[in-house]
């Protein structure tokens, strides 16, 4: 039970082995930005914890705020859709098919009992 888990080490190796890929991959773009002291401090402090440089964890921090404001637009506009369909069908609602007349007529006889 001591000592290294196999399970363990793989999931080092991978993380070395995209983290290496990740360093590889031409980048074309450049982001800039100015800082004080204090918020490069933490930063820095905050990629060591890590195990990262401070550009790949100021790039893969901006990275996942972006997507996570994204989801959260996609999913407020979802919301807003669906709330307008869901209102509209309230306000005009179809006429009831053969199977909804049925339906109803069970219950009827059911709760006459």
């Amino acid at each position: 039970m001591y000592g290294e888990s196999p399970y363990t080490k793989r999931q080092e190796e991978a993380m070395a082995r995209t983290l290496t890929a990740k360093r590889r991959s031409r980048k074309a773009e450049r982001l800039e930005a100015r800082v004080t002291p204090e918020q490069k401090n933490l930063i820095a402090r905050a990629a060591a914890l890590r195990g990262f440089t401070v550009t790949e964890f100021v790039v893969a921090s901006a990275q996942q705020a972006a997507s996570e404001a994204l989801k959260d637009f996609a999913l407020l506009t979802l919301h807003d859709s669906a709330r307008d369909i869901f209102v509209n069908a309230l306000l005009n609602p179809p006429p009831p098919n053969a199977a909804a007349r049925s339906a109803a007529k069970r219950y009827k006889n059911a709760m006459a009992k």
